[in-house]
């Protein structure tokens, strides 16, 4: 791994640990080192002009659509153009404003219906930095490998026999690189620096990334918001966690990184059966000041800290989640054959 006094990643790591929020005030600094060029640019030109390593065995043309999910124009057109993407792995970067609003819970879950969509291989990584929770639990693990396995490989990773070798596989295929979760001389959570590298080198290897970040209240975070094809932010349905996005929102574009606010996908996650009037209110000016905004409703599966299936969940929930899934898909450069179609199963 580089060493991060060297390494521009790990020198904008070190800058920003602050679990302050940015604010507008210092939001041309933060913008000017959240738009730097990601490190993934350095590791794709290799692989262009030959062929992914997963395409022999890709489907040509869409999936078939599981039965739980139906038919219908959108889930049609959400398989479609999965099967339709560009080269180039999209990132798909989910933060929030708040902790605890369920971003892991809601990546597993949107890369569960990605990887039953994509016929190729879609990646979600567990870029918390912490030595608890999150991806970990949504899928059985096979093995003990975790993101400080994939930082050691360094380059190694980017062949793809060593970067499936330490994937989690969720219920859908959706492969999954876990989060560290001890703490001693031997093992521990990656660095920023190291991270940002793990990233880059998967970018090289699978079709789709997805990244379960931490909250957006340190530099790092926003520097991958601004790399991200399709930002995704997550709300819980309370007022003070929509009004908190909102201001996120507000901040981003006040910081110069507009692009990122009229791109994101705001995911609104229901903790209960029923949605207080004073919280509808305030989703409806959330709704105004975001360009994509979905509720996700209450879904006792989604409450559980286990191996998440989104064809498990409600009918309410997987239409919800196909919505989410078919707003990142649109944001992605595909080259669509309207000749093609999916079939339900």
């Amino acid at each position: 791994m580089s060493d991060p006094s060297t390494d521009p990643a790990g020198r904008l790591a070190a800058a920003g640990t602050s679990s302050e929020a940015p604010d507008v005030g210092e939001g041309g600094r933060l913008a000017q080192r959240a738009t730097l060029a990601a490190p993934a640019d350095a590791d794709r030109p290799a692989r262009r002009g030959s062929e992914p390593w997963w395409a022999s065995g890709a489907a040509r043309g869409p999936r078939q659509i599981p039965r739980e999910f139906g038919g219908g124009g959108r889930v049609e057109a959400l398989w479609l153009r999965a099967s339709s993407l560009r080269p180039g792995c999209p990132l798909v970067s989910v933060s929030s404003a708040d902790g605890g609003v369920g971003r892991s819970t809601l990546t597993a879950a949107l890369g569960g219906v990605l990887a039953l969509a994509s016929p190729a291989p879609v990646v979600a990584v567990d870029a918390t930095g912490r030595a608890w929770g999150g991806l970990g639990h949504r899928v059985v693990r096979g093995s003990a490998a975790s993101a400080w396995d994939a930082g050691v490989a360094e380059t190694r990773l980017a062949d793809p026999l060593v970067a499936e070798e330490l994937m989690q596989r969720g219920p859908t295929g959706l492969r999954v690189l876990v989060g560290e979760s001890k703490m001693t001389a031997q093992r521990r959570p990656p660095t920023w620096a190291e991270m940002f590298g793990v990233i880059g080198h998967l970018r090289s290897v699978y079709a789709m990334a997805l990244l379960d970040l931490p909250a957006a209240d340190n530099t790092p975070t926003w520097r991958a918001l601004g790399w991200a094809t399709v930002p995704v932010l997550v709300s819980r349905a309370t007022v003070d966690a929509l009004q908190h996005t909102m201001r996120l929102l507000a901040h981003l574009t006040a910081a110069g990184l507009d692009q990122v606010a009229q791109s994101a996908v705001v995911v609104v996650m229901t903790t209960t059966h029923s949605t207080a009037r004073e919280v509808r209110a305030v989703e409806r000016l959330a709704h105004k000041a975001a360009t994509h905004l979905v509720r996700v409703p209450f879904d006792p599966a989604l409450a559980r800290p286990d191996p998440l299936d989104p064809r498990s969940l409600s009918k309410a929930t997987r239409t919800a989640l196909t919505e989410v899934a078919a707003a990142v898909v649109d944001r992605c450069p595909a080259d669509l054959d309207p000749h093609e179609g999916a079939s339900a199963v």
